[in-house]
């Protein structure tokens, strides 16, 4: 009988998955090769094989957590409404937080701290957010620098998502906070006539 194979695509998102939940409800110090092989059900020669060691592995988590958010934040289209867009693209970061909430851990949780001002490349999940900021400053609808306003916003993002996962609000409570707390953010970056008669309903995303 031949050996397994070690390199299948199976096996790798094997160690994937399990590496996410590991890093995710621990610390990184406590992943280790042998831990996340055993985990799931290979051997530590197939994290060598696939990833080139653990620093390879957990580049791997990081990088689906970075193309999924991506992908996500990206499906927003672009309309004519700046401000409707952006609250459309909090809505996005919101809901692949909650759906992957083990890949927002990692991203997020300090097992790879994400640097929102830095650049990941094309695939920077925060370049929607800035396109969206910079229409909406050429528009003269937003006042401000467009990198200070995404970190504005991503830390409003950021506190209530994590508030979220962590089980501290309920969900009546965390859609009323989150739809208060993005109005209040665009609101706080407003130029001065930009909010003047503006609905509530007009930020709302579509049905």
């Amino acid at each position: 009988m031949g050996r397994p194979r070690t390199n299948d695509e199976a096996v790798k998102e094997r160690l994937v998955a399990c590496a996410t939940e590991m890093l995710a409800t621990g610390s990184r110090e406590s992943v280790t090769v042998r831990a996340v092989a055993a985990g799931a059900g290979t051997s530590a020669t197939a994290v060598y094989s696939l990833f080139g060691g653990k620093d390879g592995l957990i580049g791997a988590v990081r990088d689906r957590a970075v193309a999924g958010l991506f992908q996500d934040v990206s499906a927003v289209p672009a309309t004519e409404d700046p401000l409707a867009d952006l609250y459309a693209l909090a809505v996005a970061y919101r809901r692949w937080g909650r759906e992957h909430s083990h890949l927002y851990t990692v991203l997020f949780g300090g097992a790879q701290s994400f640097d929102p001002s830095g650049a990941i490349g094309t695939r920077d999940p925060v370049r929607p957010l800035i396109a969206a900021i910079d229409r909406a400053v050429t528009s003269s609808v937003l006042a401000g620098e467009a990198t200070s306003i995404a970190l504005s916003l991503w830390v409003t993002l950021h506190g209530l998502v994590t508030l979220e996962l962590a089980e501290a609000l309920d969900t009546p409570t965390a859609d009323a906070t989150f739809d208060s707390a993005i109005h209040a953010a665009l609101r706080g970056w407003a130029s001065p006539d930009a909010f003047r008669g503006l609905r509530h309903a007009e930020l709302a995303p579509p049905p």
